[in-house]
């Protein structure tokens, strides 16, 4: 495409747009280098969604240039063939005499910018995740001055939170995924990457924790749930999830206002209205009446998901991958009611926090009827595990962490299920892989844990870091899903497993009046990090097991 405008150069600092809740930040490549062809190659670090800007010039006015952007490289050169949502585009520019600032015209993706998709503000204007420009035909020098690339984001402090240990492959991985909070955030909502910018509850769940643990910011996960709650997203776990992402958002801020706004919103998340006769919940009994759509506001039914991608979808072929562990799917699946048990939880403690008392009651009758069934009808208790539910012998990895992390596995039990957690491996996707950590925290098996942290296995984040991703994947790897986005905030769990679950530091309390303070650091030497919370940044260190920890003023601290 030729026609390029010109544009005035800014200076290198943000500047807010897109309905003040944006920022673009204009950054400098770190290197410029000729490849040896005539072509030249401005590498700026680091994966951002931008827009870039390049300063050429032309004596003549009749020459003609060819502009290249891209988010992966092979063979240190830009992949310009990509098969997959790897993004790439290419443009062609006709130069005028003398010297101008030109800007990359990026043209809008049909299934990005469709329906569902979250539009970028028109003050911003369409943006591109990619790292490397490359300029092809030009007869000039080119150096660092001459590129500007104008990154968006929200408002990002990146010196408020930190983490170092004595693993740096941990390092390595905590910042790939710390980055990613910035990165994925350039529409002002936490959206599924740049395929479809869509916001999804489980990806919302996530980003928002992720986004608490590298900068404690509160309104991206805000907005995004008020969407998600008139436009909610088809699974029936991430239904549920709404309650989870609302209670962080009142625990982490210690504001109860969203919860009391929407609370009527949040009180039909918990799908009780789904709830059968046996107590559980079930998607294919008939109950998705048309009057239970549209008070959860969807016009299509609900189903199960469990993890996600399932064999066959997304470009695999039927009976191949597939990241649910091969997980039999009944009317009552054991996955499912675990989230609907812990969104009972949930959704009891707000009520109790607003005075709804009958409300909460109802709740604490519906999830004690859901713990009867776990033990009674879920339980295997001759291989000592949970099966995936009512009407079949088959137990998956999934059936058995969720059990456990939602608190549904006795004690005398938990032996048993965390040898079969532990015999299945990294069994989940990116997304699974959020929820078996923090089971396995909660179960004091943080050796474990840190094993899958730093393990450099297909299925791990040091792959992310091998196959030269800068923002966290959609899946492990191109392999698991062959669509996927290279940029994509659901694959960023350790951004909060590391300041929430290895280095131990939660609210107790809302607004972090009183935090548990729990490192669980197993092998590594030492460990040190600075937390940021609603009342200022929490700093601890771990080293040879004695525990250092700066509070901010007035936070009550337990520790355990």
């Amino acid at each position: 495409m030729t026609g390029l405008f010109i544009i005035l150069l800014s200076l290198l600092a943000p500047t807010a747009g897109g309905d003040a809740f944006l920022v673009k930040e204009q950054e400098r490549p770190i290197s410029v280098k000729a490849l040896g062809d005539g072509t030249v190659q401005a590498d700026f670090g680091r994966v951002a969604f931008g827009q870039m800007d390049i300063r050429l010039t032309s004596k003549t006015g009749s020459d003609t240039v060819v502009l290249h952007l891209g988010e992966r490289a092979v063979d240190g050169r830009i992949w310009r063939t990509p098969t997959t949502s790897v993004r790439y585009r290419k443009q062609t520019v006709a130069l005028k005499k003398g010297t101008h600032i030109y800007s990359f015209y990026i043209e809008p993706d049909t299934r990005n910018t469709g329906p569902e998709a979250m539009k970028m503000p028109a003050d911003i204007g369409e943006v591109l995740p990619f790292r490397w420009c490359e300029v092809e035909r030009y007869g000039g020098k080119l150096g660092r001055k001459d590129f500007v690339r104008h990154s968006v984001h929200v408002p990002f402090d990146d010196k408020a939170a930190y983490f170092r240990c004595s693993d740096d492959t941990l390092n390595r991985i905590w910042e790939l995924c710390r980055y990613s909070m910035k990165a994925t955030s350039f529409t002002g909502y936490y959206v599924d990457g740049d395929r479809e910018r869509i916001p999804y509850e489980a990806d919302a769940l996530i980003n928002q924790l992720g986004h608490y643990g590298a900068d404690c910011n509160f309104d991206v996960a805000r907005r995004t749930l008020c969407h998600l709650l008139d436009h909610p997203t088809w699974p029936t776990e991430w239904i549920l999830q709404a309650l989870d992402i609302a209670w962080n958002d009142w625990m982490y801020s210690g504001d109860d206002s969203l919860i009391r706004s929407r609370y009527d919103d949040l009180m039909v998340r918990t799908l009780l209205s789904l709830r059968e006769s046996n107590g559980l919940i079930s998607t294919t009994t008939g109950l998705q009446t048309p009057e239970f759509l549209a008070s959860i506001r969807r016009k299509e039914p609900i189903s199960d998901i469990v993890d996600w991608p399932h064999s066959g979808d997304t470009g695999l072929k039927k009976g191949e991958g597939g990241e649910d562990d091969g997980y039999v799917y009944t009317d009552f699946n054991t996955v499912v009611n675990a989230w609907f048990y812990h969104a009972l939880l949930r959704m009891e403690d707000i009520a109790s926090h607003l005075g709804k008392t009958e409300d909460a009651s109802l709740l604490h009758d519906a999830s004690s009827k859901v713990k009867e069934v776990f033990d009674s009808q879920l339980y295997d208790s001759e291989r000592g595990v949970y099966v995936d539910g009512i009407g079949t012998g088959h137990a998956s990895l999934h059936a058995n962490m969720f059990s456990l992390l939602f608190g549904l596995v006795p004690a005398d039990r938990q032996a048993g299920v965390v040898a079969f957690i532990r015999s299945r491996g990294m069994a989940c996707s990116v997304y699974g892989a959020q929820f078996l950590l923090d089971a396995l925290y909660s179960a004091g098996e943080e050796d474990y844990a840190l094993e899958l942290l730093t393990g450099d296995g297909l299925r791990s984040w040091y792959n992310m870091l091998r196959v030269g991703t800068t923002i966290t994947l959609e899946a492990w790897d191109d392999s698991f899903k062959p669509n996927q986005d290279w940029n994509h905030a659901w694959g960023a769990a350790p951004a909060n497993i590391i300041p929430f679950r290895l280095m131990g530091v939660r609210p107790l309390e809302p607004g972090f009046t009183k935090i548990l303070v729990q490192p669980r650091t197993s092998t590594l030497k030492w460990a040190k990090a600075k937390i940021p919370t609603v009342k200022g940044p929490v700093r601890i260190t771990v080293r040879n097991g004695k525990v250092r920890i700066r509070a901010p003023k007035g936070v009550e601290v337990e520790k355990s």
